[in-house]
């Protein structure tokens, strides 16, 4: 087929959106608020290190974050797996056993989170967060990429 006589067009090129691709677009948009839980923790463990707020003010903003973000997390990898995306799941695994692993060996506290106004101060405990949050960060933004390398990948091939 012809528009014009000298410019061949291909109608056989199609994109399908697919629930894979819808996943890996909902993903992004998840992992871009994941990004942001990961900086928010960052910047609060260094204003403790620093000095610049209180332990108590600062767990009080840092706990309720977490279950969302856990919550964010398996959410979007369930539905990878629902959508046979094995290879993302699997990627995602470690993630998800470390945040059971972690929340499952936290300090005692009356209600949910990680973090311990207590105990938040030592010095071994501030370093551990903060590593944390910079793996996580790492984590998240390498996920954020290989998302939308994979959202192209099956718009295009499907």
């Amino acid at each position: 087929m012809f528009y014009r006589k000298d410019i061949p067009v291909d109608t056989d090129y199609k994109m399908a959106f697919t629930f894979a691709a819808f996943c890996y677009i909902l993903a992004l948009v998840l992992t871009a608020f994941l990004i942001f839980f990961a900086i928010w923790q960052i910047i609060a463990f260094d204003e403790l290190k620093t000095d610049y707020k209180n332990p108590i003010d600062q767990c009080n903003s840092l706990n309720p974050l977490v279950l969302p973000e856990y919550a964010i997390h398996v959410f979007y990898n369930l539905l990878f797996l629902w959508a046979f995306e094995w290879l993302t799941v699997l990627l995602n695994l470690p993630l998800i056993a470390y945040n059971v692993y972690r929340y499952s060996k936290r300090p005692v506290m009356s209600g949910p989170g990680l973090y311990d106004p207590t105990t938040i101060m030592n010095a071994d405990i501030l370093s551990y967060c903060m590593k944390e949050g910079w793996g996580k960060l790492a984590f998240y933004l390498l996920s954020f990429f290989y998302y939308l390398y994979r959202m192209i990948y099956v718009l295009v091939t499907y």
